[in-house]
């Protein structure tokens, strides 16, 4: 008995009865007990007790259809809104998707089962089952090509720079339309969230700013400046008596980019650092067939991605994000109260300036 006592400590399986009166606070925490309804609640308790602390900064990655399934209204702006997303890395499909709604736009729920020769014919487009109209990109097409046409965005620039100017005039879309809470983009220009791309030709956004090359247009996504501004915001937060927090949707290439800050920072500009604090994703990826995607956060310490003494501050969750991301905002909005909003697309110079100072003290050592 002795030998088994150690580990029945932990605490014993017995929920109280679901009811009608059952809050989302009592759910997670009493009811999601084991597998991965466990980690569920580890991750939402690991994002309220530790990661939303002031002094850490937290970087989000989104991968999947997010943004047509609604999750940008119902999630992801109220955790920008209330500061608990500082810095944000999505495919280009998610910001272009989201634009639509901005523009007033609509999006439909169809049937996975539809005759997607049928829907062709009749003008409709299907994400799964999610149903749109085919003007709804051509319309979308149309408004980015315009922006882009505006002597503000005549040079090479950052995505998170191009995300922000494209946020403003979707903001001033709404506004004209009386629309609130609908673009992620809109919410981000209004709350100094830089939004990066990691693949910023992989999307309808970014083959709108090709063909508009063809025209001469001299808008040109600096992918440089990308990598070392995100490398900027970590170094920054660390220096700052920080931590450094990864929120991660899925996996793909925005898992990646949001990681491989670390690597930037240690391996390849040679600064001393130890890897993220706190590691938190949702995936259905497993993990045995190589990709990033399921990659685990202990695999990441091999890299210098994660900080090996904080390997006890990573969860993940192996669920669906459009299950699991309203859970838990609804869990953090109801048990956190909100924080300032660091604004740090508006430091990103400042942030440029203590890389390239640390950057050039490694330098001249060597």
């Amino acid at each position: 008995m002795a030998k088994a006592k150690k580990f029945l400590s932990g605490r014993a399986i017995a929920p109280k009865a679901i009811s009608k009166s059952t809050t989302i606070i009592e759910l997670v925490e009493n009811t999601f007990l084991a597998y991965n309804g466990a980690r569920l609640r580890e991750a939402c308790l690991l994002f309220t007790k530790k990661m939303l602390e002031p002094d850490v900064t937290i970087g989000m990655s989104l991968t999947g259809a997010l943004s047509p399934a609604g999750l940008g209204m119902a999630a992801i702006i109220p955790l920008i809104e209330s500061g608990f997303v500082d810095w944000i890395i999505s495919t280009g499909a998610n910001l272009y998707h989201d634009t639509h709604f901005g523009l007033g736009m609509s999006m439909h729920q169809g049937s996975h089962q539809g005759d997607d020769v049928v829907l062709r014919e009749a003008g409709v487009v299907r994400i799964y089952d999610i149903f749109f109209d085919y003007h709804v990109l051509l319309d979308t097409d149309t408004f980015y090509r315009q922006i882009i046409s505006l002597p503000e965005f005549q040079k090479p620039m950052s995505t998170a720079e191009f995300h922000y100017l494209a946020g403003k005039y979707v903001a001033e879309r709404e506004k004209a339309l009386g629309l609130t809470g609908k673009s992620i983009l809109s919410a981000a220009y209004h709350h100094g969230v830089p939004i990066y791309t990691s693949s910023p030709g992989d999307s309808s956004i970014g083959m709108n700013v090709a063909a508009k090359a063809l025209d001469g247009n001299k808008l040109v996504y600096d992918v440089n400046a990308d990598v070392n501004e995100t490398a900027a915001i970590v170094l920054d937060a660390k220096r700052s008596k920080g931590k450094s927090a990864v929120l991660i949707f899925g996996g793909g290439s925005p898992k990646n980019f949001l990681l491989q800050t670390e690597p930037q920072i240690q391996e390849v500009l040679g600064i001393a650092e130890k890897g993220h604090d706190y590691f938190l994703q949702f995936t259905d990826a497993r993990p045995d067939t190589g990709g990033l995607s399921g990659a685990t956060p202990a695999e990441a310490v091999s890299w210098g991605k994660v900080d090996p003494d904080r390997l006890p501050d990573a969860v993940v969750c192996y669920c669906d994000s459009t299950i699991a991301m309203p859970i838990f905002t609804a869990y953090a909005l109801a048990t956190h109260a909100p924080r300032p909003v660091k604004k740090l697309y508006h430091r990103r110079n400042e942030m440029m300036q203590r890389l390239m100072g640390e950057y050039q003290k490694v330098k001249r050592k060597k």
